[in-house]
């Protein structure tokens, strides 16, 4: 592991060839900044895409500065919101500390394969693109001597983070049976992928396959994005690999209006297939307690998403915490559900019954 003193650009230039190692395996940390309560650094370290390669992944790791109990701090592993797809977008840019919900433990939130390193695109609402990097951080956070982790921790996320907090969920078993997973959150996360619901969802969701489309080339053999959106479309998405989600949502709305695609790749092989194989909520996941939550007035995963989310994971016999959130919209269900996503968290870490709203 290298103690990375460089500027921040340069932290996230990957080493060439990448030096050997396992995921989970850090290959650089670099200080961000530290108190008397906390100390932040950035990461970087070894995870794998959907074709199981090699990636260095970024992110950023906040830990106590007291002693931890017996057994390590818990770990509550952030999965963000969508910021884009290209190397300017991570969040482990500019965040000065990882979201911790209100609960004590080491925080961290990966930047999710792709994302970060220059060079490279993150490959959109992919499965393993996302719950990977959420895991493998859990474990790149143990070799950090200082932070004291144990080997249980929690998978959280909102809106593009709840699909991946979800994938984690789904995927922590195998990928990392040396930990405990212990509890889940995924708020207004993005699922049911093939779906169109009313309002502007035909309009958010097009954008967001364009994303997944752009940012998934060479995950999946035969997928062109040419050979789904329009000409106009695809130049329009040329931003995607330079500029973040304002400068995307600008440039996108005024296509998506007139219509992005010629065969929609949702109902459209091979695309829909690869698509349909990165959707969640159609595993339970035995002993782990999940929390999901969304608002009636939320106008980009619209609450009949949600709704039918929770019915697939009933359906699945996953243990799940329903809360929905009169009024709130998808900035707003962070706030009006923080005090019940803290206690379900404590909930889980202590041993309490979980509330199942499927029975």
């Amino acid at each position: 592991m290298e103690r990375f003193t460089g500027s921040v650009d340069d932290f996230y230039v990957v080493p060439k060839p990448l030096p050997a190692g396992a995921p989970g395996d850090l290959i650089r940390v670099q200080a961000v900044g530290a108190d008397a309560e906390r100390t932040t650094v950035r990461v970087m370290y070894h995870s794998t895409d959907q074709t199981g390669a090699d990636r260095a992944v970024t992110g950023v790791v906040t830990y106590p500065g007291v002693a931890a109990p017996p057994d390590g701090w818990p770990v509550i592993s952030t999965a963000h919101g969508t910021t884009g797809i290209a190397a300017p977008c991570a969040p482990s840019r500019t965040a000065t500390a990882a979201p911790g919900w209100g609960v004590e433990g080491v925080w961290a939130m990966t930047d999710y394969v792709g994302l970060g390193p220059v060079g490279e695109l993150h490959p959109y609402l992919s499965k393993a693109a996302e719950g990977n990097a959420v895991i493998d951080i859990v474990r790149a956070v143990r070799q950090l001597p200082d932070a004291h982790a144990g080997t249980r921790w929690v998978s959280i996320g909102h809106s593009q983070g709840g699909h991946g907090a979800l994938s984690a969920h789904e995927l922590a078993a195998d990928r990392a049976p040396e930990l405990e997973l212990v509890a889940t959150v995924a708020l207004a996360p993005a699922a049911m992928v093939d779906r169109v619901y009313g309002g502007i969802d035909p309009i958010v969701t097009s954008i967001l396959t364009m994303l997944s489309l752009v940012g998934g080339q060479g995950q999946y053999p035969g997928i062109d994005v040419a050979d789904y959106a329009t000409p106009e479309a695809v130049a329009a998405a040329a931003v995607m690999e330079t500029g973040c989600l304002d400068e995307i949502t600008e440039a996108m709305v005024p296509v998506a209006v007139d219509g992005i695609f010629t065969a929609d790749p949702r109902q459209t092989e091979p695309a829909r297939s690869a698509i349909l194989d990165n959707d969640v909520g159609e595993v339970a996941v035995d002993g782990v307690p999940l929390y999901l939550a969304s608002g009636t007035k939320d106008d980009r995963v619209v609450i009949e998403r949600s709704r039918d989310l929770f019915d697939r994971l009933c359906d699945a016999g996953q243990v799940t915490e329903w809360t929905e959130v009169d009024g709130a919209d998808h900035g707003s269900i962070l706030t009006e559900t923080s005090g019940a996503v803290t206690a379900f968290i404590e909930d889980a870490l202590a041993g309490r019954p979980p509330v199942d709203s499927c029975s």
